[in-house]
Parts: C-alpha cells; sequence; structure tokens
C-alpha cells in the first residue's frame, strides 16, 4: 500500500502528475512501493485514454513524431511507445534524396515503406519529408546534376517519389528550408544548389510538379527559425509570407506551412509575432503543422528535474501559444524518447550530460514534457 498517497490523486491531479516520476523515486527510495510497481503505473497513466494520441483527437488534432524505422522494426517498447501515442508519423531520414536515391537511377523505398505499413497497421497518418532540400543530397548530386539537367532530375525525383506514395500520405514537406536572410537576396531565399542549378521558381516547380503526382495530398512548405521575436526571426518570417504570397498569386498549390519549431530553453518564448504570423496564414486559407518540436536543454544548469520543469514549461507555453490557433492542425515532435534525439549529438552539453528534451526519457517513461503537451492538448478548443 502506498502510505500518504492515493494512487488515483497521483496519476489524475494535474499539479502532481508533472511530478510524478519524481516523487515516485521517493517513493522506491523509502521502499515503500517497488519501482515495478511505479513504472507499471506510469505506464498506465500514459496508455490508451491517457496517451498523447487520445488527447489530441479528442480536440480534434493530430500529434505524433519522427521516426526511424530500424528502431520500429528491432526495438520493441521504441514501437509499442510510437503506436500508443502518435497518430501521425513522420520519417525522420527515409524519405530524404540520400536515403531514397543510392545512384542517379536507383530508388530505395523499403525503408520509407516499412514506415508506411507501420503507420497503416496502426491507423496512423504519414507525413513524407521532404521532396526538395539543400541538405541530404546524395553523394553522386555533385558530379552528376548541372544546370542543363537540373530542372529534369528535381521533377524527376518528385514524380517518381511522390508518385510512390500518391494517395497513401497526409502530407509532404514539399520544399525544406527555401528562405535565409543572411544570403542577402531581396526574395529571401538561400543560396542552395537548386537556386544556383535551377533558379527561384524551383520552388514553385517542385509544388506544382508534387500537386500533379499526386493531386490529394496536403502540400507543405517547412521551415526553422520563425519561432522568436527577434529581428532576424521576424525578418525570415515575413520571408516565408513574402514566399506564400507569391505563390497563392500564382496559384500555386501549397495547403499549409510546417513550423519546424527546435526551441532552447533559456534562449526565449515565442509570443506574439508567431502568433499573428500563424493568423496572417490563416487569412490566406493555410494550415499550419508545427513539424520538429524539441527544446534543447544545453543551456541549462542545476538538477535534472529543474531542467526537467524548465523544458516542460517551455513546451507548456509553447503549445498554449500556437494551439489557440484554430488552423493550427498538427503537432510532431523530432522523436518521441531522450535515447535517439538528435540534440545529443548536435547540441551536446558542456558537462556531458544527455538531453532531456522529449516526451519520454530513455527508458521510455513519460517526462514532464509529456504532461505539458498533454495539458496543452486539453486546453486546446475543438474547431
Amino acid at each position: 500500500m502506498l502510505s500518504g498517497y492515493n494512487r488515483c490523486e497521483i496519476m489524475d491531479t494535474p499539479s502532481t502528475r508533472r511530478q510524478f516520476l519524481r516523487q515516485s523515486l521517493c517513493v522506491v527510495a523509502a521502499g515503500i512501493l517497488p519501482w515495478s510497481a511505479i513504472k507499471a503505473a506510469a505506464e498506465e497513466n500514459v496508455s490508451g485514454p491517457r496517451s498523447l494520441r487520445a488527447h489530441a483527437q479528442a480536440h480534434g488534432l493530430l500529434v505524433g513524431c519522427a521516426v526511424v524505422p530500424e528502431k520500429l522494426a528491432d526495438e520493441t517498447p521504441y514501437a509499442n511507445t510510437v503506436a500508443q501515442q502518435a497518430n501521425l508519423l513522420v520519417a525522420e531520414n527515409a524519405m530524404k534524396w540520400r536515403a531514397l536515391r543510392p545512384a542517379p537511377d536507383k530508388y530505395n523505398f523499403a525503408p520509407a515503406d516499412a514506415i508506411l505499413a507501420f503507420a497503416n497497421a496502426h491507423d496512423q497518418g504519414l507525413r513524407g519529408h521532404n521532396l526538395c532540400w539543400h541538405e541530404a543530397l546524395p553523394d553522386w548530386f555533385q558530379t552528376t546534376v548541372t544546370h542543363e539537367n537540373a530542372r529534369q532530375i528535381l521533377t524527376t525525383h518528385i514524380q517518381h517519389v511522390a508518385g510512390h506514395f500518391a494517395g497513401k500520405l497526409h502530407s509532404w514537406d514539399v520544399v525544406n528550408e527555401a528562405i535565409d536572410v543572411k544570403d542577402g537576396r531581396p526574395d529571401g531565399l538561400r543560396k542552395s544548389p537548386w537556386l544556383d542549378l535551377v533558379g527561384p521558381d524551383y520552388v514553385e516547380i517542385a509544388f506544382r510538379t508534387a500537386h500533379k503526382a499526386d493531386a490529394k495530398v496536403l502540400l507543405t512548405y517547412n521551415d526553422y527559425g520563425i519561432e522568436l521575436d527577434t529581428p532576424e526571426q521576424e525578418q525570415k518570417r515575413a520571408q516565408v509570407l513574402a514566399l506564400v504570397k507569391r505563390l497563392k498569386s500564382r496559384h500555386v498549390p501549397i495547403h499549409a506551412v510546417g513550423i519546424q519549431s527546435h526551441l532552447t530553453a533559456g534562449e526565449g518564448i515565442p509570443g506574439a509575432g508567431l502568433r499573428e504570423f500563424i493568423r496572417e496564414l490563416r487569412a490566406m486559407d493555410m494550415q499550419v503543422f508545427i513539424t520538429e518540436l524539441d527544446v534543447s536543454d544545453h543551456k541549462l544548469t542545476g538538477s535534472a528535474a529543474e531542467r526537467d520543469d524548465a523544458v516542460a514549461k517551455l513546451y507548456g507555453d509553447y503549445l498554449s501559444l500556437v494551439l489557440a490557433e484554430p488552423n493550427v492542425k498538427a503537432v510532431l515532435t523530432w522523436g518521441i524518447t531522450d535515447k535517439y534525439t538528435w540534440l545529443n549529438h548536435q547540441h551536446r552539453r558542456s558537462d556531458g550530460l544527455q538531453q532531456r528534451c522529449l516526451p519520454f526519457d530513455v527508458e521510455y517513461q513519460p517526462t514532464p514534457v509529456f504532461f505539458a503537451m498533454r495539458d496543452a492538448l486539453d486546453a486546446r478548443r475543438r474547431p
């Protein structure tokens, strides 16, 4: 018996849910309850009707994460967590050019098809990521693609890849990260291989080609560094809006903007500028997806519990802001478990500790982020 506590109160009271695991460790240390029982209680607390998936669906939302096909196939806790928590998936790398195109005349759809099969088996949607990006290009790209053939190679790739998945996906990130104000172009376009080899109309070409290959899928422009109200990010938001307006004025099929949402605890909090950006997109009949959400804690000091609280608070504040807007239709985190986050490689902590940045920890137990996300989903009003 759990002396001094009512188990249901621990599980259901909002003020204690976020401290559940911390309290649990104290209970285990005191010999009141074995860790196996605490673990079972935690698993019960977040599965079925208490999962992120169930809470999102209750409020007309899609929620999910980026996934790796090898982990879905080989690691049961990973696959079970993804199946329980998500109703929308996105391939972390399996649909990028480097993964799909081992040679100019060869395509490898097996990893991406495995994700699609998993999604279908668990009644989940799948986002395609991505059809056109300046990174993750195959090694042969540099020696094979020229000014003379770049347009054809781009259109052929999109026709073949989008055609392969036609009628099977929720949405495609058609063009990824095409804006970079630091490059100084009046149109805001990034100086990239596609801009150099094809010209500024490569964005329009990509969207039109994708629509021809799959007329039913939602077509998305996806970008990062547009969440904060800093001068640089305000300029980038303005250029993204200008790009969308140019495409819409030319009747280019574009349906959504993806806000990647790679945030950093202690760096700043998104505010009124982002809210207005989302509202301007709504005025253009554009959906918004939060596509790659995570919160780096590499700038935080203090105990693990203090870091967890700061990260969870930023999740909660951010999602409360964006989910108040009815055209925000989906929230995906970039990964489901701290065990495999890219942040441990790209934003290493100076003290060598692992990042604590996602809704499940390395043992697949819910973190305070999980409860912050669930609370934010519950605060959403169904459109």
